[in-house]
């Protein structure tokens, strides 16, 4: 099947990583209207005919400034009932980085699932397909949604820019809690099969309540090692930060991190700064910009997706296999 019943849009600030997208499928994004009222309402709007077509929308879920978490998904929703309304085929959401996703679980009393109710408003306008990578709990994620969802990795990407740089090195994987020892154990399965030779595993004690994250345990053996801390996101770095430190007291020879998303809010940069990392890897499912651009350039290694979800896209229209996607290395 041809490309050419595709129309690809990218909203808001997502236009940047729409075009790379674009590029890699060698299609042009297609045109939309997104119009600002006096009083803060807006509309949003296709300029080109959908009727027919499998129609994909690019939009990473995050806050910046002047445009919060809350106006993109509104922005979206809109967008995606515009379309359905305009007799697209389909309409996919391509979400490279899906807010609230971390709300996923009743922790307290009353607690809002916030990820099942973010599910329900893509499936009421009429959404029939999500395209996500790395979200916080695959499973809360796959439960959530009632249509049919894709769930893209960055794992092969990770594998490919270390085995270049470890060489003969002695690596150990390290997760940042318990939580994600999956996460890690894929990664390092991935990793032992790309450098033919076995890597170590190993992970570190977190508690979180109200906020405050405490547990200072690393099980595992990392000394004279080079340990790989892999998580799925970056937001204030603290516990990237507190698993590098253990690594360093443990005896690890270097240090390195790797996370699909970079939030960095609060005081991230210090933590992207800090020495007790060699180097910092993610990708670009939203750009660094609440980093300072100069530690950008000198300490963030910026990982592109856009290839990825091209690739998924073209298997998705064409009827492909996205798990085939993610096995290949």
């Amino acid at each position: 099947m041809s490309l050419d019943a595709i129309r690809l849009f990218a909203l808001s600030e997502s236009r940047a990583l729409g075009e790379s997208i674009s590029a890699a499928l060698g299609l042009s994004l297609s045109a939309h209207e997104e119009r600002d009222f006096e009083d803060g309402e807006h509309k949003i709007r296709p300029l080109e005919n959908v009727r027919g077509n499998d129609v994909f929308v690019i939009q990473s879920l995050y806050s910046e400034l002047g445009l919060s978490v809350n106006d993109k998904l509104c922005r979206l929703l809109f967008f995606i009932g515009a379309l359905k309304d305009a007799s697209a085929r389909s309409v996919i959401a391509v979400l490279p980085y899906l807010g609230y996703a971390r709300k996923d679980r009743k922790t307290k009393s009353r607690d809002p699932v916030t990820t099942r109710y973010v599910a329900q408003l893509l499936e009421a306008v009429g959404t029939d397909r999500v395209l996500t990578l790395d979200v916080h709990n695959l499973a809360a994620f796959q439960n959530a949604f009632r249509c049919p969802t894709d769930h893209l990795e960055a794992k092969n990407l990770f594998v490919e820019h270390f085995a270049t740089r470890l060489l003969d090195l002695e690596v150990v994987v390290v997760s940042p809690d318990i939580g994600g020892v999956k996460r890690a154990e894929q990664f390092r399965e991935t990793l032992t099969l790309r450098l033919n030779r076995p890597a170590g595993s190993a992970f570190m004690e977190k508690q979180r309540s109200a906020g405050v994250v405490s547990g200072e345990a690393l099980v595992g053996d990392v000394k004279g090692k080079t340990a790989i801390i892999i998580d799925d996101m970056i937001s204030t770095g603290g516990t990237i930060l507190r698993t590098a430190h253990a690594c360093r007291r443990q005896g690890a020879h270097g240090v390195h991190a790797a996370a699909s998303h970079g939030i960095f809010v609060g005081k991230a940069d210090q933590v992207v700064a800090d020495p007790s990392l060699d180097s910092l890897v993610v990708t670009n499912t939203l750009p660094p910009f609440r980093l300072d651009p100069e530690l950008v350039r000198n300490r963030l290694n910026v990982l592109d997706v856009a290839p990825l979800f091209a690739e998924a896209i073209q298997r998705i229209h064409n009827g492909g296999s996205i798990v085939e996607l993610l096995e290949e290395l």
